[in-house]
């Protein structure tokens, strides 16, 4: 990874630090509120899976807690280097063992997003891997509106929380009710329905728009297109050279359009000059009688192939597919998988985001810095309320993020409740 930001972190020093994050830091009570659901139904959390992977690669699948202060006593026990989060099953995922095979089933779970920045790498200059840089990050930026966008206005879900890694990439969790009831069928036309870049490695045109472009679609290309000129064109010079633009140009179906274009390539004297007149000549050459009809939307293909939003949709589908959890620690950045608002998705720097190092020094200080004085004449003042450990330090606007993630859901789970109650006759 590289950044403008000088690294405080050293993975020697994890087994060091996460016994304090966890102890100190980690929002067990918010994290409990959400996993919880308000207790609807009670069985919600306690048939919740967890996954931990411990020190040396161990990994212990189908952990689950009775309630918040064994969650909080086994995670401080065990001090994982990773948490993954599963379905809620139909029995206790811990007795698992102890119930028929067929009996145990994932029942519901959140629906999930996963964007890696390695899935970009065929339209990537600058790095390439795990790596990413200032140059490579507009496009979370880009996938984080575009994916928000779809499930806000075209599935109508109204609690999503968005994630960093902790590295190279974005999650997403749609935790409305109506979601985390939905079946892997479901899933997968979802995560379909926002796949449009397909093909591996060796197929050259990836994005393909019929005659009438869908709604949705127009506004990723209105997304994209706030970001192509700055991000595509200067920051990774798509058409720069010679190997850069004949992968554009192989996007452009008509070989006539090709001709023209290759020759507006070797006109132009940079990236910017050589996509502008590009796209001046395809505006022409649409208004007037050439026959391009098969490149009618080749602009537009171009943005979306080289900016859309590439899911992994195998992590979508599954009911059962693990995500690792908010607010873990990347073992090898140090960086805490933190919230990100989408609101202020063009201010979030993953290279500021605060690392365990780091929190565990803010702490000290601040308690260094804040430490009682000690009274000479024998009245010591009255003891201040203890303040949150997490407030001390660089997390506190990610967990305010979070918070206003749960609290816009406990509402629901209010009404839910006295509904249940209602019918119980419970008064």
């Amino acid at each position: 990874m590289t950044g403008d930001t000088k690294p405080t972190y050293s993975p020697d020093e994890l087994p060091e630090y996460l016994p304090v994050y966890y102890k100190r830091l980690f929002p067990y009570s918010l994290y409990f509120r959400w996993l919880n659901y308000g207790g609807v139904p009670k069985t919600y959390f306690c048939n919740r899976e967890f996954s931990f992977t411990l020190k040396d690669d161990v990994y212990i699948r189908y952990q689950s807690f009775a309630d918040q202060q064994e969650m909080e006593k086994q995670i401080q026990r065990q001090c994982p280097y990773k948490i993954d989060i599963g379905a809620v099953f139909s029995h206790k995922p811990k007795d698992h063992k102890t119930v028929k095979p067929t009996a145990f089933q994932a029942l519901e779970k959140e629906l999930v997003f996963d964007i890696d920045m390695t899935d970009y790498d065929d339209v990537r200059s600058c790095c390439q891997g795990a790596d990413i840089c200032a140059k490579c990050w507009p496009l979370m930026r880009m996938a984080i509106k575009i994916v928000d966008a779809a499930l806000r206005d075209d599935f109508g879900f109204d609690h999503r929380l968005w994630v960093y890694s902790g590295r190279r990439g974005v999650h997403c969790w749609v935790a409305d009710e109506a979601a985390r009831k939905l079946s892997q069928n479901a899933r997968t036309a979802v995560a379909e329905y926002l796949s449009i870049v397909k093909g591996g490695e060796n197929k050259v045109r990836k994005v393909h728009l019929g005659e009438n472009i869908h709604p949705s679609i127009e506004r990723a290309v209105k997304i994209i297109n706030d970001y192509f000129i700055d991000y595509a064109i200067e920051k990774q010079d798509i058409l720069g050279d010679k190997e850069s633009w004949e992968k554009v140009l192989a996007i452009i179906p008509d070989e006539k359009y090709q001709e023209i274009a290759l020759k507006l390539m070797e006109k132009g004297k940079s990236s910017k000059e050589r996509w502008e007149s590009l796209a001046e000549t395809h505006r022409r050459l649409m208004k007037g009688d050439a026959n391009i009809h098969k490149s009618q939307h080749c602009i537009r293909e171009i943005g979306l192939q080289y900016c859309y939003p590439r899911l992994d949709v195998n992590v979508s589908k599954g009911i059962n597919h693990l995500l690792k959890s908010p607010f873990c620690v990347h073992p090898k950045t140090g960086r805490v998988c933190v919230p990100i608002d989408p609101e202020e998705v063009d201010s979030f720097d993953p290279f500021t985001v605060p690392d365990i190092s780091q929190l565990c020094k803010e702490i000290d200080e601040f308690d260094q810095k804040n430490k009682p004085v000690e009274s000479t004449d024998g009245d010591q003042p009255p003891p201040k309320k203890k303040m949150k450990d997490y407030k001390k330090t660089s997390l506190l606007k990610s967990i305010e993020v979070f918070e206003r993630f749960v609290s816009g859901m406990e509402s629901i789970w209010k009404e839910k409740r006295l509904e249940i109650s209602d019918q119980k006759g419970d008064f």
